[in-house]
């Protein structure tokens, strides 16, 4: 199955959260189709470190805005979208403390503000979900018929619940409206850019193995996770974009290791001479997390590339050097 290119030179685009880790590489890999691509970005957790590579092409504007109190009134904003990706969301475990009303708020109110934007410029919409819509899964691997397992009052639910809120917010637009969505739910991600203080695995593995500090593992660290680097993910987006695919469509690889396993391969990656620290483990921590990419290979032809030691070696390379820096395929 080949996906047809829908969106190129001469489309417009615009990306909410495009200053973030994942939405900065979609932002990348739109513009190197030829699209004009506008980002709306409020830096509660992106930067404009990560677009600023960007400075100068005249394809690309960066709004300093939040989606949460409407779209912002900007010159760039006045012509029609012919999509709309809706990426905005802090997503960390750390996030989920610190930004809880900022999360809800991004998923719900944000969501119907683009969502309402995208049916006045009948625009494709793509919502990127989260394989924390599984919750902690009693199904493995986790296919998208699975309603999942979340906790609605737990410390993870206001960022699973707000996904689960614009998914049936995505899928109300669609039936109601008639309009063309898509809805991708992305799995554990990681790659150049990301936050090295974010709370997820591997950025804190990395930073603490480069400084030879103990690595804290949470629990017995016999929890699983299936790793995604970013090109990969952002191969499977664009996929998805080009289609006429409505989804829900799961995104990842299913390269499952533990979370000891994958502690004890940074080091071994980074040289490090860190040893490995059990910590108490966090509340409602899903026990597995696996994609079924059955319908992400049938309905799309998508197949993830980059193996598990390449990407932990570039995004090793990029925490190591300090500063950003676009990966390979860009």
């Amino acid at each position: 199955m080949a996906v047809q290119q829908r969106f190129g030179e001469g489309h417009r685009i615009l990306v909410s959260g495009g200053a973030g880790f994942v939405p900065s590489h979609v932002v990348d890999a739109l513009l190197a189709r030829g699209c004009t691509v506008v980002a709306i970005d409020n830096f509660v957790t992106g930067t404009a470190d990560n677009v600023a590579h960007l400075a100068s092409e005249p394809r690309f504007t960066l709004i300093e805005a939040d989606v949460t109190d409407g779209l912002p009134a900007h010159p760039a904003m006045v012509e029609r979208f012919d999509a709309i990706l809706h990426m905005a969301s802090p997503a960390s475990p750390t996030d989920f403390a610190k930004l809880p009303v900022e999360i809800l708020k991004v998923g719900s109110a944000g969501t119907l503000a683009l969502l309402d934007r995208a049916v006045a410029d009948a625009a494709r919409f793509l919502m990127a979900s989260t394989s924390e819509a599984y919750g902690d899964p009693a199904v493995h691997p986790q296919p998208e018929s699975y309603w999942g397992n979340v906790n609605p009052i737990g410390v993870r639910a206001v960022y699973d619940e707000a996904k689960r809120f614009s998914e049936a917010a995505t899928m109300a637009y669609h039936r109601f409206h008639g309009l063309d969505t898509a809805i991708v739910r992305i799995f554990n991600t990681y790659g150049p850019r990301m936050r090295p203080d974010d709370g997820r695995a591997i950025p804190t593995f990395i930073s603490q193995a480069l400084r030879n500090a103990p690595i804290t593992v949470h629990g017995t660290g016999a929890q699983t996770r299936s790793i995604t680097y970013v090109d990969d993910l952002v191969r499977g987006i664009l996929l998805l974009l080009d289609s006429r695919e409505t989804g829900p469509i799961n995104c990842g690889t299913e390269h499952e290791m533990t979370m000891l396993e994958l502690a004890e391969l940074i080091v071994k990656l980074a040289g490090s001479d860190s040893r490995i620290e059990l910590i108490e483990r966090t509340a409602d921590d899903p026990e597995k997390r696996r994609p079924d990419l059955t319908l992400a290979r049938t309905l799309l032809g998508y197949e993830p590339q980059v193996a598990p030691e390449e990407g932990l070696r570039r995004t090793i390379e990029f925490f190591a050097n300090g500063v950003p820096r676009s990966s390979p395929s860009e």
